[in-house]
């Protein structure tokens, strides 16, 4: 087994104009979030808590992925710690550590049996209609469940016309941004990778993206 202690750092983290300068501060430390990487942990649930700290703690000029990159170890914890310093890549964007996480975290088997289970709901022995109804239509899950199930291009589009990732926003302008997408690339939704499609769509999430900001 490798040891941590001789692993090079696997961050570089983007480079601040000459006049600033920032130190992680211990109270945003201690309003972390912490990843334990523990089986049932949800780590889209972690990436959105630690999403509201690092937003809300930004100070005025700073990038706020920049302080994504350096906090973002400091929200692991036990065995997690390390899982950083074992990476075979070298991380230069936020876009890569979450990336990176959601694959080690959220593997294509846990989707696939997320799928199962949306389409083999069944209502629990004891639990009643209201408890059953309320479970299925978890808005969260429902959203996260579509957006894991997207193909990889217009997964991105929805990352690019939200400003970075759709699961950072709340559940209304998630539906609302998937809402208008689905309105206004339906005239371009022909099967198959055509390039003149993929053009007005990407024409098409330029527009939202400047909705969203």
């Amino acid at each position: 087994m490798l040891d941590v202690v001789y692993q090079p750092w696997c961050i570089q983290y983007p480079q601040l104009e000459p006049a600033q300068t920032y130190e992680l501060k211990s109270s945003l430390i201690h309003l972390l979030p912490k990843f334990h990487g523990l089986v049932g942990e949800d780590p889209h649930k972690h990436l959105k808590e630690f999403h509201v700290v690092c937003s809300t703690m930004r100070p005025q000029g700073i990038l706020e992925d920049y302080i994504k990159m350096k906090a973002f170890p400091f929200s692991l914890d036990d065995a997690m710690k390390d899982w950083l310093y074992l990476q075979p890549v070298l991380f230069n964007t936020w876009g890569d550590i979450k990336h990176m996480f959601m694959e080690n975290f959220f593997p294509a088997s846990r989707t696939v049996t997320i799928r199962k289970e949306i389409c083999g709901i069944r209502q629990h022995m004891g639990e009643t209609l209201y408890e059953y109804w309320e479970r299925f239509n978890n808005e969260q899950l429902l959203i996260q469940y579509f957006y894991e199930g997207l193909l990889m291009m217009d997964k991105s589009m929805i990352d690019i016309a939200s400003g970075g990732a759709l699961m950072d926003k709340t559940r209304a302008a998630a539906r609302h941004l998937i809402s208008n997408m689905a309105s206004n690339t339906q005239q371009f939704g022909i099967r198959g990778a055509d390039p003149s499609r993929m053009v007005n769509e990407i024409s098409v999430v330029d527009n939202l993206s400047l909705e969203n900001q």
